[in-house]
């Protein structure tokens, strides 16, 4: 049986609606014996938060089988002085992290949210702030750098363009802590004591998702749903191993071709 990670936005849902057949996959993968571990850039609240979510729309989770990027950052940057440019329900994530707002030794920057409130997190000050810290020698480091996600009302600006902001204004370059960085996949595949090549990723991020997948020697899957764009897949050179119209087709894709 295979070791499957599983991104969510974009796969389970878009802004918190269900995509049809996401429980009942999850349901026939584990009847299959699969080992399955939710994997996302998901940066708006926390782990318990997500998992009761996905909970609610009937898909069977512990807590402890979601990987999230706000864990990653608390197990990379403990013990460290940190500027956290974050959502403000991700705070209690970030256990260990010694939050400052100036003499940091690291600037961390979170994800972008549907809600007005997010421009506090990006507004000029809290990035000219940023700045000031990297002009001092402090690090850059960030949840994801995705450009752009995808919600029920369109695509919509995500962290990345800020991230890329900084590292132009200061003349660094930010260390990812989520997908497609490589401490985040050994993470996933450490929990599941998986060999990356008998790993499958399903998502819906050509970039992050499958490319970054790839890049690690991983089988991957892409959904047409969330983020996909043939135009990318057709343009670009990453070509997944499988592409299905959403992850209701996952169970009976694995069985004719693993």
């Amino acid at each position: 049986m295979a070791a499957i990670l599983l991104d969510v936005d974009g796969v389970f849902h878009v802004s918190s609606e269900p995509i049809g057949g996401g429980a009942d996959a999850v349901r026939r993968l584990r009847a299959a014996g699969h080992r399955l571990r939710f994997v996302t850039n998901n940066t708006i609240r926390a782990r318990s938060a997500l998992a009761e979510e996905l909970r609610s729309m009937g898909i069977e989770l512990d807590d402890e089988e979601l990987q999230t990027t706000p864990r990653a950052a608390a197990a990379a940057l403990a013990g460290r002085r940190v500027l956290a440019l974050t959502m403000h329900a991700i705070v209690g994530e970030l256990e260990g992290i010694e939050l400052v707002g100036e003499d940091a030794e690291a600037v961390l920057v979170g994800g972008a949210d549907e809600t007005p409130e997010t421009n506090l997190v990006f507004s000029y000050m809290n990035l000219a702030r940023a700045f000031h810290e990297l002009e001092g020698g402090a690090q850059l480091y960030c949840l994801h750098k995705n450009r752009w996600w995808q919600t029920k009302h369109g695509p919509l600006l995500d962290a990345g363009a800020f991230v890329a902001g900084l590292e132009y204004a200061a003349d660094v370059e930010a260390i990812v802590l989520g997908k497609p960085s490589t401490a985040y996949f050994e993470a996933a595949l450490q929990a599941l004591d998986a060999d990356p090549g008998l790993t499958w990723m399903v998502g819906d991020d050509i970039d992050a998702d499958i490319g970054g997948a790839q890049s690690h020697g991983m089988k991957t899957v892409l959904v047409r749903t969330g983020k996909f764009r043939p135009d990318a897949v057709e343009a670009g050179r990453v070509r997944p191993d499988g592409i299905i119209s959403s992850i209701a087709q996952l169970p009976d894709w694995l069985e004719e071709h693993l």
